[in-house]
């Protein structure tokens, strides 16, 4: 289906003509229409699938044939990041080109040059607000916003917001809006959480679902069965005959990410950090490098799992396997993304053993383990345990201070008796000198203490 099929106005269309959108992807098919049409939606569908332009098209349609107000804001897209939420904004101002619709982003970690621009567009009455929660919040606190007249409330991600524990934010927000409205919820899962948030926000919605939470199908899946200090050994092994250009690799701490980025500045990798630590102004650095490929990689937290906008991602590498499956597929997802091809590599510990195994029973799928250089030593054996396999050997722990220990049998040990003595009767047992102390009474008629 294209976008010419839907009744957009020329405005909208020009804007598509420039940014060479000729081809709908999935779910903008099945949610744009409905969307026109006036329909709350509940989206559900992996990162990278097109669903901004599936929420954007519509409203700036409706917004392009007036009828709303003017010098008020009358869309609120909600993003758990400022890196998604700038992602939003750029998108937002290409499809706008042609259009007298205004937006602003709303975000923290910025200067007070930014934060004024910030108000300024929130008086004028800017027609779309890209926010974060807390940052809207914070404006709402302080006076600097109305939301009285908002006819779109949009929620970008909400699954990760959730996460986040943004859950009251957004209710605060949502309740600050008009009964009348019309509101979207796109996620790339549906846990009990998010149908907690759409049963309160939303109005009889359509629910499209598509492909939930699977890897795209040009990602093709590697790992490394291996011990942690084999790890560095392994890049210099992955990129001795290829390019590291292209790449993100993705670790669970900061202090990793520091720590990995040392290590392979020392090898020679010309790499770059991106983690909660720095400023807006040094990611915004870091992700201008990247794309103008001034830098070949990124050594990043989860941070950079979603909301930024390179097409041309060549490799991931998870450094250590993250605990949630839905993280592991927003991970690899930064590759393969809009039909092109990519590749995702992880490193198995012993410890991420477990975990891995139920990244394969989750994706229903056994990615394939590929052989680590002999130089680097002996691997271990890939052997992920169950819980049932886990509680069991805690049955067999013998191990504190409980006198009485449980035997892999089953039995008990028993008591000891108490050892004789030089003169061969039983030793008697020790008495610890404690001090007992009883609290003195007094007599209430004289106030004199007595004596029991």
């Amino acid at each position: 289906m294209y976008f010419t099929d839907f009744d957009f106005e020329d405005e909208i269309l020009d804007a598509l003509d420039a940014m060479r959108f000729e081809e709908c992807t999935p779910i903008q098919e099945q949610t744009i229409q409905p969307l026109l049409d006036g329909r709350d939606i509940i989206g559900v569908a992996q990162t990278g699938t097109g669903k901004t332009a599936a929420y954007l098209l519509p409203v700036l349609n409706k917004l392009c044939r007036g009828g709303y107000p003017e010098d008020a804001i009358n869309c609120v897209i909600m993003a758990p990041t400022r890196e998604l939420a700038q992602q939003i904004d750029r998108q937002l101002e290409g499809f706008t080109y042609f259009m007298p619709v205004s937006g602003v982003a709303v975000y923290g970690g910025n200067d007070g040059q930014r934060y004024e621009q910030e108000l300024r567009g929130m008086a004028k009455g800017a027609d779309i607000i890209v926010a974060t929660p807390g940052r809207l919040i914070s404006h709402i606190n302080l006076g600097n916003i109305d939301l009285s007249k908002v006819s779109f409330f949009i929620l970008d991600e909400a699954d990760r917001m959730l996460d986040m524990g943004f859950y009251n934010d957004i209710m605060t927000i949502a309740k600050m809006l008009p009964k009348e409205r019309q509101t979207m919820l796109f996620s790339a899962t549906m846990p009990t959480e998010i149908r907690r948030l759409a049963e309160n926000i939303l109005t009889n919605p359509l629910q499209i679902t598509l492909a939930l939470a699977k890897p795209a199908e040009g990602i093709t899946q590697q790992a490394y069965i291996c011990h942690e200090g084999q790890k560095p050994g392994i890049i210099r092994e992955i990129f001795k005959n290829e390019s590291s250009e292209r790449t993100i690799l993705f670790t669970s701490r900061k202090s990793k990410v520091k720590e990995i980025s040392l290590m392979m500045k020392k090898q020679g990798f010309n790499v770059g950090e991106m983690h909660s630590d720095l400023s807006q102004s040094e990611r915004d650095e870091i992700m201008f490098r990247y794309k103008s490929r001034k830098i070949d990689m990124i050594i990043a937290t989860d941070i950079l799992a979603r909301g930024i906008d390179i097409d041309d991602i060549r490799i991931v590498i998870n450094y250590d396997v993250p605990r949630d499956c839905d993280d592991y597929i927003h991970r690899i997802g930064r590759t393969a993304r809009a039909g092109a091809k990519g590749r995702a590599i992880t490193f198995v510990s012993v410890d991420d053993q477990e975990y891995f195994k139920r990244i394969e029973d989750f994706i229903e799928q056994d990615i394939p383990k590929l052989e680590i250089p002999e130089e680097l030593g002996e691997a271990p054996q890939y052997e992920p345990k169950s819980k049932k396999e886990k509680k069991g050997d805690r049955k067999n722990y013998k191990g504190g201070n409980n006198k009485y220990r449980r035997k892999k049998n089953g039995e008990h040990k028993e008591k000891k008796e108490p050892q004789n003595n030089k003169e061969g009767k039983p030793a008697e047992k020790k008495q610890k000198n404690r001090r007992h102390y009883r609290p003195k009474k007094k007599n209430r008629e004289n106030n004199t203490v007595n004596k029991e």
